[in-house]
């Protein structure tokens, strides 16, 4: 499933870890991303032992998951089965999944399992062995480019197009929760787009509400991602930076309107024009050129 075969905006939904390891709950997250339009969801994949330390896993930090971190990360991860679960309901929704890995072993899980895109997230766009890893997969890769300047999204763009890889969508990205106004540029979008003119470019956005996700559009944005909740007080360190069902259906039906009003950027006589012209000019004697 390809997510740019025209004009159309892609809506990414990202769930990431807001389900907070309940397999039924990522599920009604889907259900509920497909019911608000959105074209695709996203996950993060982690092999816990490898991205984390020993020390890291062992610190006390209390949640729903246990009393340590190595707990609260381990029971934020899916394994085969349940992403076997995540794709058939996808596929059945007639919705895309895929997730950004963390690690290059989660390159190969997801690999394994036939996504369409491979999501390299702002905090590993300076990774460069896993930027590789993900480029040599032969799976065409979303890159987003928070915490990053334009020198660093070049050289990054290198590294993967030297590797072989395709990039798909390259997101204009602030890693900041929530993101400022003053601090979401939107103009990086064509910054973007006239430093790589081969590639397209989207908007990856942690701003509070929906409007700036909408205005991304109309400055050409191919792509929009959000992190997704049903519910922003749940517990979870990503829930508040997200927005719920309802807001996602707001975006999605603004980002259609947007659409609209962009046009084909042909000037011309629409139809409806025609009676106000006829009643409201006086003479009509401009040679057109």
């Amino acid at each position: 499933m390809t997510l740019f075969t025209s004009d159309r905006c892609a809506v990414v939904a990202e769930i990431g870890i807001n389900h907070n390891g309940d397999l039924d709950l990522a599920l009604e997250m889907i259900r509920k991303a497909k019911a608000a339009g959105c074209d695709a969801v996203k996950f993060q994949k982690r092999t816990v032992d490898v991205v984390y330390t020993a020390d890291e896993l062992e610190r006390p930090r209390k949640s729903p998951l246990g009393e340590t971190n190595g707990d609260l990360k381990r029971g934020l991860e899916f394994g085969q089965a349940g992403y076997e679960k995540i794709r058939a309901f996808c596929a059945d929704l007639g919705i895309a999944w895929f997730a950004s890995p963390w690690d290059e072993a989660s390159v190969d899980f997801l690999t394994a399992l036939d996504v369409p895109y491979l999501k390299i997230a702002s905090a590993s766009i300076t990774d460069v062995g896993l930027i590789e890893h993900c480029a040599r997969s032969g799976v065409p890769l979303l890159v987003s480019t928070g915490m990053c300047d334009l020198s660093m999204v070049r050289a990054a763009v290198g590294v993967i197009e030297a590797a072989g890889g395709k990039i798909a969508c390259l997101y204009h990205c602030t890693s900041t929760y929530p993101s400022l106004p003053e601090e979401i540029n939107l103009s990086g979008i064509a910054t973007l787009k006239s430093a790589f003119p081969h590639l397209r470019i989207g908007y990856s956005g942690h701003e509070d509400g929906i409007l700036p996700s909408i205005l991304a559009v109309a400055h050409g944005s191919v792509s929009v991602e959000r992190h997704f909740t049903l519910d922003r007080s749940m517990w979870g360190s990503d829930q508040a930076a997200s927005i719920d069902p309802e807001q996602m259906a707001a975006m999605v039906a603004g980002i259609r309107l947007a659409e609209t009003c962009r046009g084909d950027g042909v000037l011309q006589i629409y139809p409806r024009e025609r009676p106000v012209m006829e009643k409201l000019r006086r003479k009509d004697t401009l040679e057109p050129v």
